[in-house]
């Protein structure tokens, strides 16, 4: 027996198209285990949600919020439930809404404006089945931005507390999350919901590392997402990280990383006392950090944080 597997899909119901694709994904995966997916309307009426994914297969076939239907699906049970978020506003919050409702096995989370590609869930869960002491597995990516796809590759097959300490791995991506049930819960008092992915993945790899499948089986889509441009939220989740994981300042390369990054976000905001405050902490701490120099380009007037975030989305890449 294939274990069964939750997954959480969280909207606003702001990306409706989107939306379609990433459950669409999702009930297409060859997966000879049960499939129990929950979509979590944060912030607008689960009737308005249930309504947009009406007619995908496996999906309910009328707009009554909270509705399961189940489908056959590749020779595997598949059933969908619309629901609200029921705890606090926010994506923390609707993620943990789906976990605490589904009764599977295990639990994946997959972003409304992502999509995940054919083998993507029987990789994971071998992976996993191949190491019984491990909890949390994630995998490789795809960005696709604008017309370009660029894949994002681990180089490992294991992700442990310090290479996450030292680089966010933007490929260990919330989309890419298996974990078993009861082995962790988002932390909801991310602000903003900023971060609270990489809070999630640090305190999975602190009790065991992450299994890690290195082969993009996740299109992570950077085109819409809702918190490129939201610096101040940024700011606070960046401060907040370093307060809530003390570890990252002492790591030089992962500090100097952060450090760039609160000052390329004052940068943007046209801070430029407090820009220029971070790049030279930056500096002190790893020499040549290059998301100072970018940020005291941007407070300087150079370059605008859009060209700056356009350029390096094209590569795969954040800032």
């Amino acid at each position: 027996m294939r274990p069964a597997v939750g997954v959480v899909i969280p909207t606003r119901g702001d990306r409706p198209g989107p939306l379609r694709a990433a459950l669409t994904g999702v009930l297409a995966q060859e997966y000879g285990g049960r499939v129990e997916v929950v979509v979590v309307a944060d912030g607008v009426p689960a009737s308005v949600v249930a309504r947009q994914v009406s007619g995908v297969s496996g999906s309910p076939a009328s707009p009554a919020a909270g509705l399961v239907a189940g489908v056959e699906a590749g020779g595997a049970d598949r059933s969908v439930r619309v629901l609200d978020n029921r705890r606090a506003a926010g994506l923390p919050g609707a993620r943990n809404t789906g976990i605490s409702v589904l009764g599977t096995d295990l639990v994946a989370f997959c972003d409304d404006d992502d999509l995940w590609l054919p083998g993507k869930l029987a990789a994971q869960v071998a992976a996993l089945a191949e190491e019984p002491d491990a909890g949390f597995a994630s995998c490789a990516v795809e960005v696709e931005y604008g017309d370009r796809r660029v894949p994002r590759l681990a180089g490992i097959g294991h992700v442990t507390h310090r290479h996450l300490t030292r680089s966010r791995m933007m490929m260990v991506h919330s989309s890419t999350f298996l974990f078993r049930r009861g082995w962790t819960w988002v932390d909801e008092s991310a602000p903003a919901g900023q971060n609270e992915d990489w809070d999630l993945a640090l305190r999975a790899a602190w009790r065991h590392p992450i299994v890690h499948v290195d082969r993009p089986l996740v299109r992570v889509r950077w085109g819409s997402s809702h918190y490129a441009g939201r610096w101040a939220d940024r700011i606070a989740g960046l401060e907040w990280m370093l307060a809530r994981h003390p570890g990252l300042a002492a790591e030089p390369r992962g500090a100097a990383r952060v450090y760039g990054q609160l000052a390329f976000c004052h940068a943007a905001l046209g801070r430029r006392r407090e820009a220029a405050r971070w790049s030279l902490r930056a500096f002190s701490t790893r020499p040549g950090e290059p998301r100072a120099a970018v940020a005291l380009a941007v407070a300087g007037g150079l370059v605008s944080p859009r060209a700056v975030l356009h350029a390096l989305h094209r590569r795969g890449h954040g800032i």
